[in-house]
């Protein structure tokens, strides 16, 4: 089966959980929510993109630390790309792209980490290239408090900011129920 939209998973990494003392605002229930969302797009037979930031300095980033593995409990299967990128924006400098170009990928569903980070840029950079009709899952998205903000506060600004605009923003319980077409 093909399908012109994938499912892409931003920087969920090792990373993101490697800290008790600096948790990722609602972990449990955002890896969930994407551990379900994967398993949804692999029964529906759509290709799956994951974003795996690699740092270019020595950094929980740096390729082949624990930390810079994406999440075991979603580990990429053989036939699912990994697009490394080392900037806030999956596009710059990768060849998500051409990747996206050869799948004859029209539509990203969109989730992962860091909301106000890459998450936000790549949602942004995603409709600068024409995809158009994009959807976020706003439960399925997470980040750190902030010495000015609460991760709840970022994420639901964002969520507003992004919604309506570069976006769509759909529940997971959603997409589950309806699809991701």
């Amino acid at each position: 089966m093909t399908s012109s939209t994938a499912l892409m998973i931003v920087d969920v990494q090792n990373a993101m959980f490697a800290d008790p003392e600096l948790p990722l605002h609602n972990g449990k229930e955002v890896l969930s929510n994407i551990q379900r969302l994967l398993q949804k797009a692999r029964e529906d037979g759509l290709p799956v993109i994951y974003i795996q930031h690699t740092s270019t300095s020595d950094d929980e980033f740096s390729e082949g630390k624990p930390t810079w593995h994406i999440h075991p409990s979603i580990a990429p299967q053989p036939n699912e790309s990994v697009v490394r990128k080392s900037s806030w924006d999956a596009f710059y400098q990768t060849e998500l792209l051409a990747k996206l170009q050869e799948l004859n990928i029209q539509k990203l569903v969109i989730c992962g980490m860091q909301t106000e980070f890459c998450l936000d840029t790549t949602s942004r950079g995603a409709y600068s290239l024409g995809y158009h009709h994009n959807v976020l899952i706003s439960d399925a998205h997470s980040t750190f408090d902030s010495k000015v903000l609460p991760a709840a506060d970022i994420i639901k600004h964002h969520n507003q900011m992004l919604g309506g605009r570069f976006v769509q923003l759909m529940k997971t319980e959603d997409i589950l129920a309806k699809g991701f077409n």
